[in-house]
């Protein structure tokens, strides 16, 4: 298993960079990263410079495929997460997804994990939840051997966005502002478990099922920030605003931001009241969930990875 050739589309970001980290504790040294984004394949080179990372625009159907010849599995990991506009999704959810099974076909690639999200079975509707679970739907309709994971909101190492985001803003501000209450449940799920668990299909060829990888701690947001503040000791004071002025703030903000961090379609999935399922993935797949407040101090203070960040 540990010379098993693994392909990695989309693998620059959060999920790749932490899986990466993984695989080779476990001792998997033929890795192949296939990414557009140079920045962020710049960091992997420079984190793992074994490990073999290709730029490469997965919805453009060029040179990029014979990466895929003799690969053992591909763990799909391509998305496009957020935008303010629609196109995006549509190239980097569907069309590159549509581009990367042909050629798992093409080279009769024997298994597969595809990373979905718990948004396909969310209430709230935006381009990215829409986008995902036509993906899925792809994938499923493909005929390959997979799994189909779809983890809820994650964080840990690397972490651009949500709450890695938060966590540089907050040591930046001296207020840091709450939507509401702030009172919404929040499941989140730390990527090193979700890596776990990807490992775990791995090694056991779990295929055919779709499994719903949720946070085991139910967390209000509110918390979670307080969470964020404890473990990177900020000085901010935590203040709750109005959500109409919040809400207005994102749209302002937008206006001068092509690529937001935080959006007001993502304002809108934190309130929905979304609950997704928590099934036993501990005995399913055999590992132990980290706890909640652990996976935050290992998150913000490892001294290898805590401080280096992915660009959005």
């Amino acid at each position: 298993m540990k010379q098993t050739r693994i392909l990695l589309p989309g693998g620059a970001g959060l999920v790749g960079q932490n899986l990466i980290a993984r695989l080779k504790a476990c001792g998997y040294n033929n890795l192949v990263v296939l990414d557009k984004h140079e920045a962020n394949l710049g960091i992997l080179r420079q984190v793992h410079p074994d490990v073999t990372a290709v730029s490469a625009d997965l919805a453009e159907p060029r040179n990029w495929a014979e990466y895929f010849e003799g690969a053992d599995l591909v763990v799909m990991l391509q998305a496009q997460i957020g935008a303010p506009t629609r196109e995006p999704f549509i190239r980097n959810n569907i069309t590159a997804t549509r581009n990367v099974l042909d050629v798992i076909k093409h080279y009769k690639i024997p298994y597969t994990v595809h990373i979905s999200s718990s948004v396909v079975n969310s209430v709230g509707e935006d381009f990215y939840t829409e986008t995902k679970r036509e993906q899925e739907e792809i994938v499923l309709a493909s005929g390959i051997e997979c799994v189909v994971l779809r983890p809820t909101l994650m964080f840990g190492w690397f972490d651009r966005k949500h709450l890695g985001w938060l966590s540089r803003f907050m040591r930046r501000v001296p207020v840091f502002p709450i939507p509401g209450s702030g009172r919404y449940m929040r499941q989140p799920l730390y990527v090193g478990d979700f890596c776990n668990v990807i490992i775990s299909c791995m090694e056991n060829r779990i295929k055919g099922q779709a499994f719903n990888i949720t946070g085991l701690e139910r967390v209000d947001y509110i918390d979670i920030i307080r969470q964020i503040k404890r473990a990177t000791r900020a000085r901010c004071a935590i203040v709750c605003i109005p959500y109409s002025l919040f809400y207005m703030l994102l749209k302002i903000y937008a206006l001068s931001d092509k690529n937001p961090p935080f959006t007001a379609d993502q304002l809108k999935a934190l309130t929905a009241g979304d609950e997704f399922e928590v099934i036993d993935w501990e005995s399913i797949f055999n590992i132990r969930a980290t706890p909640f407040g652990t996976a935050m101090d290992e998150t913000f203070n490892d001294p290898t990875y805590s401080q280096i960040a992915l660009e959005f």
